[in-house]
């Protein structure tokens, strides 16, 4: 018999179950873990912040559901005070987003909220909320490739939810394992469902550039694809010039 520990999981045949790949007792750490999850992202069968939120010591993984939150939310009345804390920082990719490594130790413990849900639903939410322009942005710099191999990322360097808030709960850990350990449950997942007949997929960008993208592109990556690959052209221009007179 399952532990009441495991009541979120979705009741998976036991053969493909990624209870066992969870770690054996809750990890304690001293981040609270904030995501702000899209209401459709609740209706997929193969969401993993549940596996984030089983992982983790009780309370520090708090799952909110919603596409607007205001500084008068009912639901979650807290939620105003925890966005508007100093301590709080917003895990969301931008030209303004500090490294999250840089943050400064003596500034923890921290708040992470992190938006759940495709690339489009999490930009969409960010423009949509005045309130999620208050905490400081950051933004993980990694070289690690997605484990979440049967659903599409954007690019190459993309991660999910569950494995950018792993990355960034072992950096502000100082705990470099923890990235490992709270993905693991993922990796078998994702295991299972190609044992089973699941496709591994390849990111939007790679699919893009080997000509296997079958939608059409916005205007506006099409322009961007087209600048990169002329100024790649021109860099290769300067760079035969180069040689040849040396």
């Amino acid at each position: 018999m399952k532990s009441t520990r495991f009541s979120e999981c979705f009741c998976r045949p036991e053969t493909v179950c990624w209870c066992p790949f969870l770690p054996a007792e809750r990890i304690e750490i001293s981040t609270s873990v904030f995501i702000l999850q899209h209401p459709f992202e609740e209706l997929r069968k193969l969401k993993t912040a549940p596996m984030l939120k089983q992982s983790l010591e009780e309370g520090k993984c708090n799952i909110i559901r919603g596409k607007r939150f205001s500084r008068k939310n009912i639901k979650y009345p807290d939620l105003t005070d925890i966005l508007e804390s100093p301590k709080t920082v917003l895990l969301f990719p931008g030209d303004d987003a500090v490294d999250i490594a840089d943050l400064p130790a003596h500034g923890g413990p921290y708040n992470l909220v992190v938006l759940d849900g495709t690339w489009t639903q999490a930009r969409g939410m960010y423009a949509n909320n005045k309130l999620l322009k208050v905490p400081k942005k950051v933004m993980i710099n990694c070289d690690r490739k997605s484990k979440y191999v049967i659903r599409t990322q954007p690019t190459d360097n993309a991660l999910s939810t569950l494995e950018s808030v792993a990355v960034a709960i072992s950096v502000l850990e100082n705990r470099q394992e923890l990235a490992d350990v709270l993905t693991a449950p993922l990796e078998a997942l994702c295991d299972f469902q190609i044992q089973y007949g699941a496709v591994q997929h390849q990111s939007k960008e790679f699919k893009i550039a080997n000509g296997l993208w079958q939608k059409k592109l916005p205007k506006k990556m099409i322009k961007r694809m087209e600048k990169e690959r002329d100024l790649m052209m021109e860099e290769e221009k300067n760079n035969g010039v180069d040689e040849g007179e040396s």
